[in-house]
């Protein structure tokens, strides 16, 4: 009989679309309320890989990342992805109920980085309380590496070198808070 090996914990990220500074400015205060302080910030690029939010949120929208600073148990990836929902509908237009921000909560381990969803298909595996997982990249020869459903704005070379980074912080974080990592995956 193989014995159980319970998960690392995982570095919480997000990745924001939106249009309106003032809404993410206040959107990451939520954020930070909800998940703690926030460690890595992209810089903001114009998201222009798809037009697929462009009918709810309108035109010029911007697309960022964050990432937090406290590491994470990875069972608690679906009430965070609810929670992120919370927040889209708090910020929705009042008049049409439209989001004016996308929040995609996701992780990086030592393996891999993976997104919640709420849209199920062949390449996502059900978590919890309908909230779906999806690998995003693998890690392989020294880098993330995408897959054939890799969102087109994680593909860019920026966004790799940019979450190979965030695994590094990660790994490190690992090693140095080993005993405080330990005591904390009931959280």
């Amino acid at each position: 009989m193989d014995k159980i090996k319970y998960p690392q914990p995982v570095m919480l990220l997000t990745g924001l679309i939106y249009r309106n500074i003032e809404i993410v400015k206040s959107a990451k205060i939520k954020l930070i309320d909800n998940f703690g302080e926030i460690y890595h910030q992209s810089i903001p690029i114009p998201f222009n890989f798809t037009k697929h939010y462009n009918k709810e949120m309108g035109e010029g929208l911007m697309r960022e990342f964050i990432s937090f600073k406290k590491l994470i148990n990875v069972n608690n990836i679906p009430k965070i992805k609810l929670i992120t929902n919370e927040t889209e509908s708090e910020f929705a237009d009042s008049s049409n109920g439209n989001r004016q921000i996308n929040i995609d909560p996701g992780y990086i381990n030592a393996e891999k980085l993976v997104l919640a969803t709420t849209k199920n298909y062949a390449h996502r595996l059900y978590l919890a309380d309908g909230i779906y997982a999806e690998l995003t990249y693998r890690f392989i020869k020294k880098s993330f590496t995408t897959l054939e459903w890799t969102y087109p704005d994680y593909r860019t070379k920026e966004a790799i070198s940019m979450f190979n980074g965030w695994r590094k912080w990660y790994l490190e974080e690992l090693k140095q808070n080993r005993t405080q990592i330990n005591a904390d995956l009931g959280d």
